[in-house]
């Protein structure tokens, strides 16, 4: 899963490597938690002919996706995540799997793998390149009782590769910059048509770092959260149980 990720990057890096129009200044982030507003690049609207305005355009969202045909949020969980595999089922994200298709920039993600502790050990897991990755995200707009039109996103994610799965059985959907048109365009390409994009990325892509505790405060958001420490032991394995004796009476 992704409860927890940081994009620390400038607007002159995301709107090269986005190819959206200008984002104006906002302050690195390094500690987004659910429910705060994130950054989410979506296909823009059919352009005039001749324009040379872009064809992807960036917006905040609230991260925890609400369906459109929710009557009140509180009666929901949050949906921050959606597993890749069944999106395109669920009533929760069928219809933004199908015609809101996005990508959610970072420079990494936040991970917990569980042991003896309460919360054991935290680990930053960012690109071993360095550099923005692109989440794959959903996007949902969902109209107030009052009128007003919030806009939520959703982070896709998939098994855990090989480096991973020893924190954490799943990771967020990464979508290569090659493979950004193809996801954002939901008019020619039906989920099932970019089905293979959800897969998990290549072992070796990113690397875990473990970290202290701090991240595990939302009100954490300084840059030295994402220092390295001494990893915590890992807690060793059950010994297998002795296979039961069958009996015959």
């Amino acid at each position: 899963m992704c409860g927890r990720f940081a994009l620390v990057q400038g607007p002159q890096d995301l709107e090269e490597i986005f190819a959206v129009a200008e984002l104006g200044a906002f302050p690195p982030r390094y500690n987004i938690a659910p429910t705060q507003p994130v950054l989410v690049v979506v296909a823009a609207p059919p352009r005039a002919p001749g324009s040379n305005l872009p064809g992807r355009q960036a917006l905040l969202a609230r991260w925890g996706l609400i369906p459109g045909w929710a009557k009140n949020p509180n009666d929901l969980p949050l949906l921050i995540n959606a597993r890749s595999e069944t999106a395109a089922e669920k009533p929760a994200f069928r219809a933004a799997m199908r015609h809101r298709r996005a990508l959610i920039p970072a420079s990494g993600f936040y991970e917990w793998r569980r042991g003896n502790g309460r919360t054991g050990q935290a680990y930053w897991v960012r690109p071993r390149a360095g550099g923005v990755v692109a989440f794959a995200g959903l996007l949902e707009t969902w109209l107030e009782p009052g009128g007003a039109e919030i806009d939520t996103a959703a982070i896709l994610t998939t098994p855990a590769n090989a480096d991973l799965a020893g924190i954490h059985d799943r990771m967020p959907v990464v979508i290569r910059p090659q493979d950004f048109s193809r996801w954002l365009d939901c008019v020619r390409n039906e989920p099932r048509d970019v089905a293979d994009l959800t897969a998990p990325v290549d072992p070796g892509f990113f690397e875990a770092v473990p970290v202290s505790s701090a991240v595990n405060k939302v009100a954490n958001t300084s840059p030295e959260i994402q220092e390295r420490v001494e990893e915590a032991a890992r807690p060793e394995a059950a010994p297998a149980a002795e296979p039961k004796q069958m009996s015959l009476f």
